[in-house]
């Protein structure tokens, strides 16, 4: 029986995609990490397929979502840069905009990042029927803001003066959690999308006193500085909060018995960042980017084109029709989910840089490889083809690795291997083409939002 048997236009599958801010690739007690604690991760990766050489499509928040949304890698979007507002242009499709085109319901809940209110990106008008949560990225920097953003209009936060990164009645995850599982209810009937982009754990800022998660770390006897000591317990617990919420969305799923019709995407958005350093802990109090069973570390972290800024975890269950608890090493990265979304819906899919994971998920052949990846950011480029990188910061000079003998890219064979390196300099080359951006309306509605972040407020 071939793949396209498996479900027909009328019994097409529900589709969520959560993918956590910041959340690092061995950051997860399945990953081996001693100190986060995450049992329903566990349990969905026990009961999913894991991507071991999964990448972002870029090394930061904003860039990472365009590549994922419109399908393009970061040589030919039209947003690349992440100072929390840059819009994506009108006219160009989305994951969103294509399902909704083919029957899908679209609902998502977080941070969008694609573009402020005020200009061209807003998801409204990139195929959403409804989008909540934070639009600007600065916004998102806080937990307590006064309001959040439901298609462009301000929806208000009881309780929260916004002046504080720490304190408030109302903390923003929670509600984007309620209005998540919201969407889930009322759309059980009708295949749905549900694009959950939370913000969760990144962040330094402030959690609920009462909240369950806090209770088991606030007393952790972790000496990570003064500040950053806090800020690492709640980093810890807003992992654990975050790995409840999974829990709940897999048992309403259960509840509502449409867990065998959905397919659930969970991912990290860009490579870890090494937050709380200690002398104890020189590759950050967590040790995102750190295999805590081998000691080996990925070079450098978010931010970078080096594997710590974009090898990402990544999972998907389909209980039913991908295999329980298997692992694939396909080397896969974000525009490939443009494809793969088009094959599940059996919509047309736009113009991408992508290639479906359909017959790895499904466990068939003929999956397709790439011939290159690509990235760019912040004058920096890489280029990975089978096992060879080529890497380059801005105005430096080329380097070549070989990810098969050097995961941690530590020896540059540049030098060794001129002809393998100039190979991938030609495709770095051709996958670049200039920026075309999309367009601001209104200035103040961005400036507003930005200001709901504290360190706004203290510039003025």
């Amino acid at each position: 029986m071939g793949r396209v048997c498996l479900f027909g236009a009328d019994n097409r599958p529900n589709i969520i995609y959560l993918m956590l801010d910041e959340w690092g690739y061995f950051e997860s007690g399945y990953m081996g990490h001693q100190d986060l604690l995450t049992p329903h991760i566990d349990e969905f990766a026990a009961q999913a397929m894991t991507f071991r050489n999964a990448y972002a499509g870029a090394p930061v928040c904003g860039p990472t979502r365009c590549v994922l949304l419109t399908g393009l890698h970061s040589g030919h979007t039209s947003m690349r840069f992440n100072n929390g507002f840059a819009p994506i242009r009108a006219e160009e499709p989305t994951l969103a905009s294509m399902l909704k085109n083919a029957g899908y319901r679209t609902g998502g809940f977080g941070k969008w990042g694609l573009g402020g209110r005020g200009t061209s990106g807003v998801p409204e008008k990139h195929g959403f029927d409804e989008f909540f949560g934070y639009y600007d990225q600065v916004h998102a920097h806080t937990f307590y803001p006064q309001y959040l953003i439901r298609n462009s209009e301000e929806v208000i936060l009881e309780g929260n003066s916004g002046e504080s990164f720490y304190e408030g009645k109302t903390h923003a995850q929670n509600e984007i959690f309620k209005e998540s599982m919201r969407f889930i209810r009322e759309k059980k009937d009708q295949p749905f999308f549900c694009y959950l982009p939370w913000t969760p754990p990144h962040g330094l800022w402030g959690i609920d006193s009462d909240d369950p998660s806090w209770k088991l770390f606030k007393d952790k006897p972790w000496q990570a500085g003064q500040r950053t000591q806090q800020d690492a317990k709640v980093y810890a617990a807003f992992l654990h909060l975050v790995d409840r919420q999974i829990g709940e969305i897999i048992a309403e799923l259960k509840r509502l018995q449409i867990d065998q019709d959905t397919i659930f995407f969970l991912c990290g958005d860009n490579g870890g960042q090494a937050y709380f350093p200690t002398k104890e802990r020189p590759h950050g109090f967590f040790g995102p980017n750190l295999n805590p069973k081998t000691g080996q570390r990925f070079r450098a972290g978010k931010g970078s084109l080096y594997e710590g800024g974009l090898k990402v975890p990544f999972l998907v269950r389909w209980p039913g029709m991908i295999k329980e608890n298997v692992e694939t090493e396909h080397l896969c990265y974000f525009p490939d989910l443009m494809p793969t979304f088009a094959e599940l819906a059996k919509a047309p899919c736009p113009k991408t840089d992508g290639l479906s994971l359909m017959p790895t998920l499904m466990g068939e052949p003929g999956q397709k490889r790439h011939p290159y990846l690509y990235w760019e950011y912040l004058g920096q480029t890489a280029v990975r083809a089978d096992n060879w990188k080529a890497y380059r910061a801005k105005k430096g000079k080329w380097e070549l690795y070989d990810l098969a003998k050097d995961l941690e890219e530590k020896k540059n064979l540049a030098s060794d291997f001129p002809g393998r390196l100039q190979h991938l300099v030609t495709l770095a080359g051709e996958a670049h083409e200039p920026v075309r951006p999309g367009t601001i309306f209104r200035r103040d509605l961005i400036e507003k939002d930005r200001a709901q972040a504290p360190h706004q407020k203290s510039k003025k």
